[in-house]
C-alpha cells in the first residue's frame, strides 16, 4: 500500500548548492474591496512592503508603551520561555504570544483596522500565526540577519506556501541610526533556499544569535540580490507601521545609539494555509513560536 508523498513547493536547508526559485503564489490573493487602495495594493504587490502612517494616535502610542515595559518588568514573564533576552545582556530583546499575556495588545492584535487589512490582501479569513514585542534596547541592541520569514516558517512550522504577512507598528521613532528595519524590494517574488541541515531545538539559538548557522540566505545570494533590488531603510515616526511579504528578505543593524527602536510585530495567517509537520525540522518549534491554536483573528 503506497503513502501519498507530501508535496514541498519551496524546497530549503538543503545540501550543497542553493539556487533560488521563482515565487509560484502570488502576495495578493484576491481582489475584494477592503481598508487597502488600489495603488496601495499595487505597491504592495510590487515591493513586498507598504507602510502604513499614523496607524496608531499619539496617545495609543504612550498606552502601549507603558504596556511594553510592564511586560518587560515582569519577573514571571522574563523567566518564562516567552521572553528572549539580549545575547549580550539581561535585557528583554522579545516577548512572544503577546495575546496571551495583555489583554491590551490582544485587542490591537484582533481589531479591524488590522484583521480587515489581513483578510482583503490575503482573500480569506485569518489568524495570528505569530505575534512579539521587540524591544531593542539602546546602546547594544542585537542586529538581526538577512532572512525571509516564510524560510523559517516552511522549513521549522509547517507553512506551506507563503500567504501570509508581518505587521511591525512602531511604538518609538525609527532614526537610520537605532537598527530599523532594511528590506530589499522585491525580493519576495524569488524564494531563496538556504544551506544546512536545522538543528534539534534550533530557535533556541537562532532567536538570541546575531548570525544564526541556519536559515539565512548565502553570501553570494544576498549580494546578487543587493544588486539587483537595492536596500531600503524602513523609518517614521512612533505610530507608523510597515506590512511586508513573509517572503520579503529583511533584517536590521545593531543599535549603538541611546535611542531604544521598539515595535508590536504581528504575523497573519491565511486558515486555508495552516501548518504542517515542518517540512526540514525534526519537530516543529513550540506554541508561542508557531500556532497550531487558530480561532480566527
Amino acid at each position: 500500500m503506497s503513502t501519498a508523498v507530501r508535496p514541498d513547493l519551496y524546497p530549503t536547508r538543503v545540501q550543497g548548492e542553493s539556487a533560488p526559485q521563482p515565487r509560484i503564489d502570488p502576495t495578493v490573493w484576491g481582489e475584494a474591496p477592503g481598508p487597502l487602495g488600489s495603488e496601495q495594493l499595487s505597491q504592495y504587490e510590487s515591493n513586498g512592503y507598504l507602510v502604513l502612517d499614523d496607524l496608531l494616535s499619539a496617545q495609543e502610542v504612550e498606552i502601549y508603551l507603558s504596556e511594553l515595559q510592564r511586560l518587560s518588568e515582569d519577573p514571571v514573564l522574563r523567566a518564562s520561555e516567552r521572553a528572549i533576552l539580549e545575547p549580550e545582556s539581561d535585557q528583554v530583546r522579545s516577548v512572544f504570544e503577546v495575546e496571551k499575556v495583555s489583554e491590551l495588545f490582544a485587542e490591537l492584535l484582533r481589531s479591524p483596522r488590522l484583521t480587515g487589512i489581513a483578510r482583503q490582501v490575503l482573500d480569506s479569513e485569518v489568524y495570528i500565526h505569530q505575534s512579539r514585542v521587540n524591544y531593542k534596547p539602546g546602546f547594544g541592541g542585537a542586529p538581526f540577519h538577512w532572512h525571509s520569514d516564510f524560510e523559517t516558517w516552511h522549513s521549522e512550522d509547517g507553512m506551506p506556501r507563503p500567504r501570509a504577512f508581518s505587521v511591525s507598528i512602531s511604538l518609538t521613532e525609527n532614526y537610520p541610526f537605532n537598527g530599523p528595519l532594511m528590506v530589499m524590494p522585491g525580493t519576495h517574488k524569488m524564494f531563496v533556499p538556504t544551506i544546512g541541515e536545522t538543528p534539534q531545538d534550533y530557535h533556541k539559538e537562532s532567536l538570541r544569535v546575531a548570525s544564526p548557522s541556519v536559515g539565512s540566505p548565502d553570501r553570494r545570494h544576498l549580494k546578487r540580490m543587493a544588486d539587483e533590488h537595492g536596500i531600503e531603510q524602513i523609518t517614521g515616526p512612533a505610530g507608523s507601521a510597515v506590512m511586508f511579504d513573509s517572503n520579503l528578505l529583511h533584517g536590521s543593524n545593531g543599535n549603538l545609539s541611546p535611542f531604544a527602536r521598539s515595535n508590536i510585530f504581528i504575523v497573519y495567517n491565511s486558515v486555508e494555509n495552516t501548518l504542517e509537520d515542518p517540512f526540514a525540522a525534526p519537530k516543529p518549534r513550540p506554541q508561542h513560536l508557531s500556532n497550531r491554536e487558530f480561532p480566527s483573528a
